[in-house]
Protein backbone atom coordinates (compact mmCIF):
# COMPACT_ATOMS: atom_id res chain seq x y z
CA UNK A 1 0.00 0.00 0.00
CA UNK A 2 2.99 2.32 0.48
CA UNK A 3 3.53 3.00 -3.24
CA UNK A 4 -0.17 3.74 -3.67
CA UNK A 5 0.02 6.87 -1.50
CA UNK A 6 2.05 9.04 -3.94
CA UNK A 7 0.26 7.50 -6.91
CA UNK A 8 -3.12 8.35 -5.39
CA UNK A 9 -2.00 11.92 -4.65
CA UNK A 10 -0.71 12.30 -8.20
CA UNK A 11 -4.00 11.01 -9.61
CA UNK A 12 -5.99 13.37 -7.38
CA UNK A 13 -3.80 16.27 -8.44
CA UNK A 14 -4.26 15.43 -12.12
CA UNK A 15 -8.01 15.14 -11.64
CA UNK A 16 -8.12 18.52 -9.90
CA UNK A 17 -6.07 20.12 -12.69
CA UNK A 18 -8.43 18.66 -15.27
CA UNK A 19 -11.52 19.80 -13.39
CA UNK A 20 -10.38 23.32 -12.49
CA UNK A 21 -8.28 24.38 -15.51
CA UNK A 22 -8.27 22.05 -18.51
CA UNK A 23 -11.95 21.09 -18.58
CA UNK A 24 -13.20 24.72 -18.45
CA UNK A 25 -10.86 25.61 -21.32
CA UNK A 26 -11.87 22.61 -23.43
CA UNK A 27 -15.54 23.51 -22.86
CA UNK A 28 -14.84 27.07 -24.00
CA UNK A 29 -12.91 25.87 -27.07
CA UNK A 30 -15.99 24.02 -28.38
CA UNK A 31 -17.65 27.34 -29.18
CA UNK A 32 -17.75 28.58 -32.75
CA UNK A 33 -15.10 31.23 -33.37
CA UNK A 34 -13.51 30.83 -29.95
CA UNK A 35 -10.10 31.95 -31.26
CA UNK A 36 -11.66 35.21 -32.44
CA UNK A 37 -13.20 35.69 -29.02
CA UNK A 38 -9.85 35.23 -27.27
CA UNK A 39 -8.10 37.64 -29.65
CA UNK A 40 -10.84 40.21 -29.06
CA UNK A 41 -10.48 39.82 -25.28
CA UNK A 42 -6.74 40.41 -25.63
CA UNK A 43 -7.13 43.46 -27.90
CA UNK A 44 -10.22 45.34 -26.72
CA UNK A 45 -8.55 47.31 -23.90
CA UNK A 46 -5.13 47.51 -25.57
CA UNK A 47 -5.25 51.15 -26.64
CA UNK A 48 -6.77 52.22 -23.33
CA UNK A 49 -4.13 50.24 -21.42
CA UNK A 50 -1.32 51.81 -23.44
CA UNK A 51 -2.47 55.29 -22.47
CA UNK A 52 -3.09 54.29 -18.87
CA UNK A 53 0.37 52.82 -18.37
CA UNK A 54 2.10 56.07 -19.34
CA UNK A 55 -0.34 58.72 -18.10
CA UNK A 56 1.53 59.49 -14.87
CA UNK A 57 5.03 59.66 -16.43
CA UNK A 58 3.62 61.82 -19.22
CA UNK A 59 1.91 64.30 -16.91
CA UNK A 60 5.01 64.69 -14.74
CA UNK A 61 7.31 64.98 -17.75
CA UNK A 62 5.40 67.90 -19.31
CA UNK A 63 5.71 69.95 -16.13
CA UNK A 64 2.98 69.12 -13.62
CA UNK A 65 3.75 68.47 -9.95
CA UNK A 66 2.95 65.09 -8.39
CA UNK A 67 0.57 66.75 -5.93
CA UNK A 68 -1.37 68.43 -8.73
CA UNK A 69 -1.68 65.19 -10.67
CA UNK A 70 -2.68 63.32 -7.51
CA UNK A 71 -5.44 65.80 -6.71
CA UNK A 72 -6.83 65.61 -10.23
CA UNK A 73 -6.78 61.79 -10.29
CA UNK A 74 -8.26 61.36 -6.81
CA UNK A 75 -10.87 64.06 -7.37
CA UNK A 76 -12.08 64.42 -10.94
CA UNK A 77 -10.60 61.07 -12.01
CA UNK A 78 -12.40 59.04 -9.33
CA UNK A 79 -15.74 60.74 -9.95
CA UNK A 80 -15.33 60.26 -13.70
CA UNK A 81 -14.52 56.56 -13.53
CA UNK A 82 -17.50 55.89 -11.24
CA UNK A 83 -19.79 57.91 -13.51
CA UNK A 84 -18.45 56.09 -16.57
CA UNK A 85 -19.00 52.71 -14.96
CA UNK A 86 -22.57 53.64 -14.06
CA UNK A 87 -23.19 54.93 -17.59
CA UNK A 88 -21.76 51.74 -19.07
CA UNK A 89 -24.13 49.62 -17.00
CA UNK A 90 -27.11 51.76 -17.98
CA UNK A 91 -26.14 51.62 -21.66
CA UNK A 92 -25.76 47.84 -21.61
CA UNK A 93 -29.25 47.47 -20.11
CA UNK A 94 -30.88 50.04 -22.36
CA UNK A 95 -29.25 49.31 -25.72
CA UNK A 96 -27.69 45.88 -25.29
CA UNK A 97 -24.19 44.64 -24.66
CA UNK A 98 -22.99 44.96 -28.26
CA UNK A 99 -23.95 48.64 -28.42
CA UNK A 100 -22.26 49.29 -25.06
CA UNK A 101 -19.07 47.62 -26.30
CA UNK A 102 -19.08 49.75 -29.45
CA UNK A 103 -19.64 52.97 -27.51
CA UNK A 104 -16.98 52.01 -24.97
CA UNK A 105 -14.44 50.92 -27.57
CA UNK A 106 -14.80 53.99 -29.78
CA UNK A 107 -14.87 56.44 -26.89
CA UNK A 108 -11.80 54.84 -25.28
CA UNK A 109 -9.93 55.17 -28.56
CA UNK A 110 -11.01 58.79 -29.06
CA UNK A 111 -10.08 59.75 -25.49
CA UNK A 112 -6.42 59.00 -26.21
CA UNK A 113 -6.39 61.90 -28.66
CA UNK A 114 -6.95 64.23 -25.70
CA UNK A 115 -3.43 63.38 -24.58
CA UNK A 116 -2.07 64.29 -28.00
CA UNK A 117 -3.69 67.69 -27.51
CA UNK A 118 -2.20 68.01 -24.02
CA UNK A 119 1.25 66.94 -25.26
CA UNK A 120 1.20 69.77 -27.77
CA UNK A 121 -0.31 72.33 -25.34
CA UNK A 122 2.02 71.67 -22.39
CA UNK A 123 1.19 72.03 -18.70
CA UNK A 124 -2.33 73.41 -18.99
CA UNK A 125 -4.30 72.53 -15.83
CA UNK A 126 -7.76 72.91 -17.35
CA UNK A 127 -6.81 70.64 -20.23
CA UNK A 128 -5.28 68.11 -17.80
CA UNK A 129 -8.56 68.00 -15.85
CA UNK A 130 -10.47 67.48 -19.10
CA UNK A 131 -8.06 64.73 -20.22
CA UNK A 132 -8.22 62.80 -16.95
CA UNK A 133 -11.97 63.23 -16.69
CA UNK A 134 -12.68 62.05 -20.23
CA UNK A 135 -10.12 59.21 -20.12
CA UNK A 136 -11.44 57.89 -16.79
CA UNK A 137 -15.08 58.22 -17.82
CA UNK A 138 -14.57 56.35 -21.09
CA UNK A 139 -12.32 53.80 -19.39
CA UNK A 140 -14.96 53.13 -16.73
CA UNK A 141 -17.67 52.86 -19.37
CA UNK A 142 -15.62 50.45 -21.48
CA UNK A 143 -14.56 48.35 -18.50
CA UNK A 144 -18.12 47.76 -17.29
CA UNK A 145 -19.29 46.85 -20.81
CA UNK A 146 -16.27 44.55 -21.23
CA UNK A 147 -16.78 42.81 -17.88
CA UNK A 148 -20.45 42.27 -18.77
CA UNK A 149 -19.29 40.67 -22.02
CA UNK A 150 -16.82 38.40 -20.22
CA UNK A 151 -19.53 37.37 -17.77
CA UNK A 152 -21.81 36.55 -20.69
CA UNK A 153 -19.11 34.31 -22.16
CA UNK A 154 -18.92 32.32 -18.91
CA UNK A 155 -22.39 30.84 -19.30
CA UNK A 156 -21.51 27.30 -18.22
CA UNK A 157 -22.31 27.43 -14.51
CA UNK A 158 -19.88 24.67 -13.52
CA UNK A 159 -16.91 26.60 -14.96
CA UNK A 160 -17.96 30.22 -14.51
CA UNK A 161 -15.29 31.25 -11.99
CA UNK A 162 -12.41 29.53 -13.78
CA UNK A 163 -13.35 30.76 -17.24
CA UNK A 164 -13.84 34.31 -15.98
CA UNK A 165 -10.43 34.22 -14.27
CA UNK A 166 -8.76 32.91 -17.43
CA UNK A 167 -10.39 35.58 -19.62
CA UNK A 168 -9.56 38.47 -17.29
CA UNK A 169 -5.97 37.22 -17.07
CA UNK A 170 -5.78 37.20 -20.86
CA UNK A 171 -7.17 40.74 -20.98
CA UNK A 172 -4.41 41.85 -18.58
CA UNK A 173 -1.65 40.42 -20.79
CA UNK A 174 -1.74 43.49 -23.03
CA UNK A 175 -1.05 45.87 -20.13
CA UNK A 176 1.80 43.67 -18.90
CA UNK A 177 3.46 43.51 -22.30
CA UNK A 178 2.95 47.21 -22.98
CA UNK A 179 4.61 48.25 -19.73
CA UNK A 180 7.86 46.71 -20.96
CA UNK A 181 8.00 48.54 -24.30
CA UNK A 182 6.14 51.84 -23.91
CA UNK A 183 9.22 53.69 -22.70
CA UNK A 184 11.06 52.85 -25.90
CA UNK A 185 8.11 53.97 -28.01
CA UNK A 186 7.94 57.32 -26.20
CA UNK A 187 11.69 57.80 -26.68
CA UNK A 188 11.39 57.11 -30.40
CA UNK A 189 8.11 58.88 -31.21
CA UNK A 190 7.67 61.51 -28.49
CA UNK A 191 4.58 61.92 -26.33
CA UNK A 192 2.26 63.10 -29.10
CA UNK A 193 3.42 60.26 -31.34
CA UNK A 194 3.01 57.72 -28.55
CA UNK A 195 -0.58 58.68 -27.79
CA UNK A 196 -1.37 58.74 -31.49
CA UNK A 197 -0.05 55.18 -31.73
CA UNK A 198 -2.06 54.18 -28.66
CA UNK A 199 -5.15 55.44 -30.49
CA UNK A 200 -4.26 53.32 -33.52
CA UNK A 201 -3.68 50.33 -31.19
CA UNK A 202 -7.41 50.35 -30.36
CA UNK A 203 -8.44 49.73 -33.97
CA UNK A 204 -7.71 45.94 -34.13
CA UNK A 205 -9.98 45.40 -31.12
CA UNK A 206 -12.79 47.24 -32.90
CA UNK A 207 -12.23 45.17 -36.03
CA UNK A 208 -12.64 41.96 -34.02
CA UNK A 209 -15.68 43.45 -32.27
CA UNK A 210 -17.24 44.01 -35.70
CA UNK A 211 -16.33 40.44 -36.68
CA UNK A 212 -17.93 38.99 -33.55
CA UNK A 213 -21.09 41.11 -33.53
CA UNK A 214 -21.94 41.37 -37.22
CA UNK A 215 -25.50 40.26 -37.76
CA UNK A 216 -26.16 39.99 -34.01
CA UNK A 217 -28.32 42.23 -31.87
CA UNK A 218 -28.16 42.85 -28.12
Amino acid sequence: EEPQGPVRELAQGAEKLWRTAIRPFTEFSRRAGWWNILIFVLLFKLGDAAAGVMTAPFVLDIGFEKTTYGRVVKGIGLIAVLAGGFAGGVAARAWGMNAALWIGGISQMASNLMFVWLANAGANLDLLIACIGIENFTGGFGTVAFVAYLSHLCSERAYTATQFALLTSLAAVGRTLLSSVTGYVVEAAGWAGFFTLSTVAAIPGLIFLWWLTRGRKG
